[in-house]
């Protein structure tokens, strides 16, 4: 793609950015007085594989705030 001008990326964002998304573009540059000012690139695929790692494999336990008194009286330093 040639380069954007800011105008047009302005007024574009959305459309600019979903080619970025559906790779139908790797990067869009966008130009202000016809001098490259920015690059619009998607951001490194292995951040999208993080979340939900652990999905389905750990389950959280009904009595997890069991001991949340405890807790607490520990952190301000009270006797238990």
């Amino acid at each position: 793609m040639s380069p954007v001008n800011m105008h047009e990326a302005k007024s574009s964002l959305s459309r600019l950015v979903a080619a970025i998304e559906d790779g139908t573009e790797s990067e869009i540059i966008i130009a202000r007085d016809g001098r490259p000012a920015a690059r619009l690139v998607p951001i490194a695929s292995d951040t999208k594989k993080r979340i939900g790692v652990a999905a389905g494999k750990f389950q959280v336990p009904d009595d997890i705030d069991g001991q949340n008194a405890e807790i607490e009286a520990l952190f301000y330093g009270k006797s238990v």
